[in-house]
């Protein structure tokens, strides 16, 4: 007897499960999916301990005759392609026909469901991928679907589920992204007597923005409306023209998360994890914010279906792009022009409160915290800085207009205005999403919010323990990190010389000789031409030595073997697969934080003047190149309030 057989329907299909269904989400997924593709305006979801007791599934969508009812069990039975050609094309959401099956094989399922132009419907019944009943019912039109016991008879894969909160915040995660995905639906997810999640249809996607996450987290993004590109072909001058098109909302560089759980990708429609996608919006945000955090992104790239491949992961939810190059760059460019557009403001935090410390006392925690205070702004010793070579030349402090009386008039001190009439907000988990509310009112994000541009109309006063740089603008007071500010600037001076290959240099009247370990040689062999270009000029001095004879002309001398060492640490540990370009990004980063003006540093008028002005002309004033903010705005309208005075 031979050792090959085929595979029973019933071993076939729980093979199948396992790579559909992983938890009670998937299950969730490729159900909301259906109802999507079978153009439901309403849909609403009902679970059990977690997923695990009940998923229930209702949609108004087209429903199914009799017939497709029960056709719909059989694997790889699919009403959504009908020719192999449909695959390089696939416009909807599910297409493989694995999901029902799959689903029904692991747990008791009951599928009720009537086409509109029927006037029964059917109710068919499965247990373990047995049909067990198929009957008439009076049903309305739509479809349910009701899954009980998941892995009912597959014990092994039921003990890989987590919590039942952790799989209930895997399902709410999925509810919420396709409610973003599609504003035009009406959504609703209940978890036994809890209503978790409820939004009724909108025209603008900011509107069920708005609905899922509140208010406050629309002044923290920037909307990217309609940012498209057309590819053509050079090799292929028949092929069409692709263009694709880039939506959505991006949080400003000062919002910075711990994890990806705030980043919403979708393709055509579909919900995704793509590594590409990922890496251009962390690209678009290099030098912005920390690489260890990530910002809020919901993106829907739209294309021809012809241009991506959603058949490549049996969950859907990888893709691969034909010009994945193209889309990459795209993705990037569209993101960070935006944010060059907006150069959004960071503001000072408000009504803050103290929280205490875990095995601290809160009194000994804010001595700590005065005491670090004063170690870190000590006035005594401070370090000295290096006037920038096209700095203004030192001179006596610029006079001040005298400070002018306060105008009333300038203000309303009036009763406020009633605030705009919004629908009743509803009641939602808070573990599950933070708010939720009706339509967006009118206006409230049209105003895109303040700009880094008015730094150059700025009048600095002074500095806070020599390390701040305190201004005054026509919205309110500023409060700028001299020291990040410099870097930003220097950073961006760097990449400049670097691009058009006429960096600064400064020859060493002795050259400085610099032992390095193994890996550290690795790593000066691969990365020597990007030193060479980023200003150095170095040459082997014996078999672990190194000669450096020139440096970046903004290095201080006591600084140049720190920063050499640093660079190699960099490409050591986090480079290895990282572009040239990433890497001189990170040597520029590096460069410009050492030669960067320190805190505890007096400057006077005429160089506070220099620096907003050079930073204002920067491409990116919001954070320094390793992602902290520069510039903190405490805005006229909140002074006011302070003070009772609206």
């Amino acid at each position: 007897m031979g050792r090959i057989r085929v595979l029973s329907d019933v071993v076939a299909n729980k093979i199948a499960a396992g790579e559909v269904v992983e938890r009670p989400a998937s299950v969730v997924k490729e159900l909301l999916e259906n109802s999507l593709d079978a153009g439901a305006s309403r849909i609403r979801i009902e679970t059990e301990a977690g997923g695990r007791r009940l998923i229930r599934i209702i949609d108004n969508g087209c429903g199914m005759m009799r017939d497709d009812a029960l056709l719909a069990f059989e694997r790889h039975a699919t009403s959504k392609l009908s020719d192999v050609k449909e695959l390089l094309s696939i416009a909807t959401l599910g297409f493989r026909g694995e999901a029902l099956p799959s689903i029904a094989s692991v747990s008791r399922l009951t599928l009720e469901t009537r086409a509109e132009e029927e006037t029964t419907g059917t109710l068919v019944e499965i247990a373990g991928g047995k049909i067990l009943r198929c009957d008439e019912a009076a049903l309305a039109h739509g479809t349910v679907i009701t899954v009980r016991d998941l892995f009912f008879n597959v014990p092994a894969r039921k003990k890989f589920l987590r919590s039942e909160q952790t799989e209930l915040t895997h399902i709410t995660q999925l509810a919420t992204h396709y409610s973003l995905a599609y504003p035009d639906k009406a959504f609703e997810l209940r978890h036994e007597r809890n209503e978790l999640l409820q939004v009724t249809p909108v025209t603008q996607l900011r509107d069920r923005v708005f609905q899922v996450f509140g208010s406050q987290i629309m002044d923290e993004l920037v909307e990217i409306t309609d940012a498209h590109r057309e590819f053509k072909s050079e090799d292929d001058e028949d092929s069409p023209e692709r263009e694709f098109h880039l939506r959505g909302f991006v949080s400003r560089p000062q919002v910075q998360k711990s994890n990806r759980n705030s980043i919403y990708l979708f393709v055509n429609g579909r919900l995704i994890r793509d590594r590409l996608l990922m890496h251009a919006l962390s690209a678009a945000y290099a030098n912005l914010i920390p690489g260890s955090a990530f910002p809020f992104a919901l993106l829907f790239l739209d294309c021809s279906p012809a241009e991506v491949d959603v058949n490549v992961h049996p969950s859907k939810t990888e893709v691969r792009f034909r010009r994945s190059a193209f889309v990459h760059d795209f993705v990037r460019d569209s993101i960070r022009e935006r944010l060059v557009e907006t150069r959004p403001v960071s503001s000072v935090p408000l009504h803050a409160t103290p929280q205490r410390t875990q095995g601290l006392p809160f009194s000994e925690f804010t001595q700590q915290i005065e005491d670090f205070r004063y170690r870190q702004f000590a006035p005594a010793q401070p370090e000295e800085a290096p006037l920038p070579n096209d700095a203004p030349p030192p001179g006596p402090p610029l006079e001040l207009q005298p400070p002018q009386r306060f105008d009333p008039r300038r203000f309303d001190f009036g009763d406020p205005a009633p605030a705009p009439s919004l629908n009743p907000p509803v009641a939602i988990a808070r573990r599950a999403i933070p708010d939720t509310h009706g339509p967006l009112p009118p206006g409230l994000v049209s105003d895109p919010g303040p700009s880094l541009d008015i730094l150059k109309d700025l009048r600095p006063m002074g500095q806070l323990h020599d390390s701040f740089i305190l201004a005054a603008g026509a919205d309110g007071l500023w409060i700028i990190d001299q020291h990040v500010a410099h870097e930003r600037i220097l950073f961006e001076k760097v990449l400049r010389q670097m691009a058009a290959g006429r960096v600064e240099r400064q020859q060493l009247l002795i050259p400085m000789l610099i032992d390095l370990t193994a890996p550290q040689q690795v790593e000066y062999s691969r990365i020597a031409a990007e030193l060479e270009a980023v200003g150095f000029e170095i040459e082997p001095f014996g078999p672990r030595t190194l000669a450096v004879k020139g440096a970046p002309a903004d290095v201080g001398l006591a600084e140049v073997e720190r920063v050499l060492f640093e660079i190699l640490e960099i490409a050591e540990q986090e480079q290895r697969q990282a572009s040239f370009e990433d890497i001189r990004r990170n040597m520029a980063a590096s460069i410009a934080c050492r030669a960067a003006i320190k805190i505890n540093t007096p400057l006077e008028m005429n160089k506070m003047l220099w620096m907003l002005a050079e930073l204002a002309a920067t491409e990116f004033p919001m954070s320094c190149p390793h992602g902290r903010p520069i510039a903190l705005r405490y805005a006229t309208r909140d002074i006011l309030k302070g003070f009772h005075r609206i």
